[in-house]
């Protein structure tokens, strides 16, 4: 008995076998792209030109009079990571390797129909994508225009939604850089340029040992790794933003490497500091007390005058990372010593309630940022997996 060709989910209403068709067979126009005419391409215009590039939408200029593709249609990327499709619904330019697609077929079907091949190409160099080799790809389509219609307005919508967050996501990551760079003091300077009402005094310079004391190292320490353990190994990959990230662990040890094999163990409000490799990423340490740190992380306690949260978004400024670098020795695989970082000099505020509001603020970020960063991920993964059911 023959297989039935129908997607796993459908829209109510459809029950007709899906056909295979050659895309060359469903297109009313194929082409290729070509060069960018740079004494026509302006910052601002009418019709984008588009290209490979995977930023700005692909768009890298603007045509006033100039375009070649009709809307609605499709691109797909021709060169490097090829078969990438995209719908467009704006008259454009394509160029730089990018091939188009028209079609009276729904143009967001097509767009996510088409991102479900996978489009091998043999190559010795950069794989390069042809309008021939594309139009020989089949994939599937419904018998009925509506069917492709709820299709692509489903992705669509669902596009609308991952941008959204993307969007979001980005605008938190930028505001926190700013009030990073503008809460604390810049180099030779006393005060920050932004201050919550009510603080006026000046910061005072401090080492980071005179601030904070070395609680966990257990460098040189190689802790045995055990398939069946249940205390997460904690390396540089999952530090970088507040609390440490444990879907980037990929290590575990068992109960008695953990109680029997560190010098320390970790608690909630430590600072998580890099020493090894990508220096200077820090977290500050959630309630999982479960968790150990590798050897190339070091763990930094706050002293009784100060406030943890602070500490870590003092630690989390580009002008930290400055200080680590200026003391990074080796150049193959870069490192810090622990002695001469606790030398390295902060300006803080001896203020704890200004410490307090600073680091409840930045932590607060760190917590947005995690929650449309979560709400990012499910929905690339609902995608994903509606890709993969919603098509044949």
């Amino acid at each position: 008995m023959n297989k039935r060709k129908v997607p796993k989910i459908r829209f109510k209403g459809f029950y007709d076998d899906w056909e295979q068709r050659k895309l060359g067979e469903v297109a009313t126009e194929m082409a290729a792209g070509g060069d960018i005419d740079k004494d026509l391409i302006l910052d601002e215009g009418r019709y984008p030109v588009i290209a490979n590039a995977l930023t700005n939408d692909g768009i890298v200029g603007y045509y006033n009079e100039d375009y070649r593709i009709k809307a609605p249609a499709v691109t797909i990327t021709g060169r490097g990571d090829v078969g990438h499709a995209k719908a467009r619904i704006v008259d454009f330019t394509p160029v730089v390797r990018l091939l188009s697609l028209k079609s009276n077929h729904d143009v967001f079907f097509l767009e996510n129909s088409i991102n479900t091949l996978k489009i091998a190409i043999e190559s010795t160099g950069v794989p390069q994508l042809t309008v021939p080799q594309l139009a020989k790809y089949e994939i599937s389509f419904p018998k009925s225009l509506d069917e492709e219609e709820k299709i692509g307005a489903y992705f669509k919508q669902l596009d609308h939604l991952i941008t959204l967050h993307q969007r979001k996501l980005e605008k938190l990551k930028i505001i926190k850089k700013s009030m990073l760079e503008n809460c604390f003091p810049k180099n030779g300077e006393k005060v920050p340029k932004i201050r919550f009402s009510g603080f006026s005094d000046d910061w005072e310079q401090r080492k980071l040992g005179d601030i904070a004391d070395k609680a966990v190292d257990n460098r040189g320490k190689t802790p045995s790794i055990s398939e069946e353990g249940t205390h997460p190994l904690l390396e540089v990959a999952s530090l970088g933003s507040g609390a440490p990230d444990y879907s980037k662990v990929t290590k575990y040890l068992s109960d008695e490497t953990f109680k029997t094999e560190l010098r320390a163990h970790i608690k909630e409000g430590d600072i998580l500091f890099s020493t090894v490799g990508s220096i200077g990423l820090v977290s500050l340490m959630d309630t999982n007390e479960n968790a150990a740190i590798a050897q190339n992380i070091v763990a930094f306690r706050a002293n009784e005058s100060y406030d943890s949260k602070f500490l870590y978004a003092m630690l989390s400024t580009e002008g930290n990372q400055y200080k680590a670098q200026r003391i990074v020795m080796g150049a193959v695989q870069p490192s810090i010593k622990v002695s001469q970082l606790v030398d390295v000099e902060y300006f803080v505020t001896e203020n704890i309630a200004e410490q307090r509001k600073l680091g409840e603020y930045f932590l607060n970020l760190d917590h947005l940022i995690t929650l449309h960063q979560s709400k990012l991920e499910k929905l690339k993964m609902i995608k994903k997996s509606m890709l993969e059911t919603m098509f044949v």
